[in-house]
């Protein structure tokens, strides 16, 4: 794809480009995360161990993200891969499918994005086919994921009225997706219908997803923001100062049960009890149709996230610390899902199958 069609695509030269495709060298440059927001830095991955890696330190995170850098660590497996052997290289496919996949545990979109790969790398019979089609559907589904959230920004932007003032938890833009966002897509395509809108993010505690990576990416674009301890939200609420609430996710199940960062339960909870709209936007690669609540596994993650600010230890050495990444929040809570396909409404069960087309879960197996 040529760099002007991919302009063109992702809406203008300003916009960031979280994770992509190099050809010639070959390679997978991503901003690097965890320096924003006081420098704008790239990772360049050469072999899927790094991007592993990226993923894990939270280098690259947000589920549609990591869904492509995953996918993007297996194309680089097969690439580097130098044997004729098609068996020889679908065993390393295998080992670094099963690499990339326990980076994080909660997000469905990374397991989504492999399995493409690995469908694909099973279809073809020589190693270079597999090679050059594997590669190519990794691009693809960067390309794709850009025209998905712009679809989803376009559906989403009709809920939004001109005035509004949008509550968001987390990051769920540009620097979660490979471009535009899911529910800062929202935000951003309502802006760019000429509506007025503002926007308070909630720092988002412990690794501050709200504070480094939302502000910076809305202040980017010129988008009014405000940024406020995950302690005001019902401070905010109960004075009559939001309209709206869009959050990301990183797992919707078929009964409408959403996954997404930590501290999304409570405000939406806030939500509910001040009659405000609580809605949700993920593609539809986020909606994990197999898999019964029970089966998910809450990612818990390092002490050092919750008793150290900037590498400074700022509780008490011997204090247990209990760190998860995820909450779940129950469908009652919820007002309606946003996806590239349209808008999803209670009751979640019927209308998720109604969009995928399917009277019965129980043959969903591509997942």
């Amino acid at each position: 794809m040529s760099k002007e069609l991919l302009v063109s695509i992702v809406g203008d030269n300003n916009n960031l480009m979280t994770v992509s495709w190099n050809d010639v060298p070959v390679y997978v440059k991503m901003i690097d995360q965890t320096k924003l927001p006081e420098s704008l830095e790239y990772l360049i991955c050469k072999n899927h161990y790094e991007i592993g890696e990226a993923i894990r330190n939270l280098s690259i995170r947000g589920a549609p993200a990591i869904g492509v850098a995953g996918a993007m660590g297996l194309a680089l497996c097969a690439n580097n891969h130098a044997s004729d052997s098609k068996n020889q290289l679908l065993s390393d496919l295998n080992s670094a499918y099963n690499t990339l996949v326990e980076t994080r545990p909660t997000a469905v979109n990374l397991k989504w994005g492999l399995d493409k790969i690995m469908e694909v790398s099973n279809r073809y019979e020589t190693v270079s086919e597999i090679k050059e089609n594997v590669i190519k559907m990794a691009k693809k589904m960067s390309y794709d994921d850009i025209e998905t959230n712009k679809n989803m920004g376009k559906f989403g932007s009709k809920l939004i009225d001109t005035g509004d003032v949008i509550m968001t938890h987390c990051n769920a833009g540009a620097l979660a997706t490979v471009a535009y966002g899911t529910a800062l897509g929202v935000i951003r395509s309502a802006k760019e219908s000429g509506k007025k809108i503002s926007v308070f993010a909630t720092e988002t505690r412990p690794v501050m997803q709200g504070s480094r990576l939302t502000a910076f990416e809305l202040v980017h674009d010129e988008i009014d923001v405000s940024l406020i301890p995950d302690t005001a939200v019902g401070y905010l609420m109960n004075n009559k100062m939001v309209d709206k609430v869009i959050v990301g996710a990183d797992r919707i199940l078929k009964t409408g049960h959403v996954f997404n960062k930590i501290g999304t339960y409570q405000i939406a909870l806030l939500a509910n009890s001040h009659n405000i709209p609580f809605y949700v936007a993920a593609p539809l690669s986020t909606f994990d149709l197999k898999n019964n609540l029970d089966a998910i596994v809450i990612e818990e993650r390092s002490v050092d996230e919750v008793v150290q600010i900037a590498g400074k230890r700022i509780a008490p050495k011997g204090v247990r610390i209990f760190n998860p990444a995820f909450d779940l929040t129950p469908p009652d809570l919820i007002t309606s899902i946003i996806t590239e396909k349209g808008i999803i409404s209670p009751p979640y069960e019927k209308s998720i199958s109604d969009v995928f087309g399917m009277d019965d879960f129980s043959n969903f197996n591509n997942q």
